[in-house]
């Protein structure tokens, strides 16, 4: 279950949260041919990543900021840049390029600054936009609670979209992070559970001022939650496959192609 797009367009290009984008992605092309290395993804890593034990060390502390450019798989980062792409461009419009722009990467610090207090020793690094993202999406939750999100459901060959308030999926996802970090031992399962958390809850607090800004409660009163503005709607459109009547069995063996039983 992942989100797919939202209802709630923007009333500017988001010029910052496309750059943002583009630069992951292009940090991750050229590094990927690491990946077939251990040995000097590593050692990349030692100088790029965040890791805990070397900051409290005194060391490694560049890594709170180039960490939040780095993936650790093509997956990584297709689902990162996917929430960054639905959520981005709202709080962009609301707080400014430039302003956005502070937000995303002080939501980063947040967020790698969470998982080193979670555990200082750990010499995993932590690598991903995850947790500036998150702080995006903590943003999102406070200006915009019931906004729909909709979320593409995948149950075995079952496929099916469905439409959600924004506070419901994020909430959720909020309390797996939290769940996350309690049941993982000693740093483990690949998740840096706390950094998404601290992230989260970072977005929210330094989303407070814009949300006063509005109204604060007043805010919420008058819009109850839903974007200020019409929602986007995607509507269904027809398909240009024409449509084949249905045959009698008599017609239809009098019509057959060169595999039919009209041609011997």
């Amino acid at each position: 279950m992942f989100p797919i797009r939202d209802h709630n367009p923007s009333g500017r290009t988001p010029f910052v949260t496309y750059a943002l984008i583009a630069v992951n992605v292009a940090v991750y092309l050229a590094t990927w041919n690491l990946e077939a290395n251990p040995r000097a993804l590593m050692s990349f890593y030692a100088d790029y990543a965040l890791i805990p034990a070397l900051v409290s060390e005194g060391a490694g502390l560049a890594g709170f900021l180039t960490s939040m450019f780095l993936h650790g798989g093509i997956m990584h980062l297709l689902g990162n840049m996917l929430f960054l792409f639905i959520f981005g461009d709202n709080i962009e419009d609301e707080m400014g390029h430039a302003g956005f722009a502070l937000f995303y990467l002080a939501c980063g610090l947040a967020a790698g600054l969470g998982q080193y207090v979670a555990d200082p020793a750990s010499t995993i690094p932590m690598v991903g936009a995850s947790g500036a993202i998150a702080g995006v999406m903590g943003g999102y939750l406070l200006l915009y609670p019931r906004a729909r999100v909709d979320i593409l459901i995948i149950l075995v060959i079952i496929f099916r979209v469905i439409p959600l308030p924004a506070w419901i999926l994020l909430a959720l996802w909020f309390a797996m992070q939290i769940f996350g970090g309690f049941s993982s031992t000693g740093g483990q399962g690949g998740v840096a559970y706390w950094a998404h958390a601290g992230g989260f809850i970072a977005g929210i607090v330094l989303t407070i001022p814009v949300w006063l800004k509005r109204g604060g409660p007043a805010y919420w009163q008058v819009t109850h939650g839903h974007p200020p503005h019409p929602d986007a709607r995607y509507p269904l459109t027809r398909t240009h496959i024409p449509r084949v009547p249905r045959q009698s069995p008599g017609q239809a063996r009098g019509r057959g192609g060169p595999w039919g039983r009209g041609r011997r």
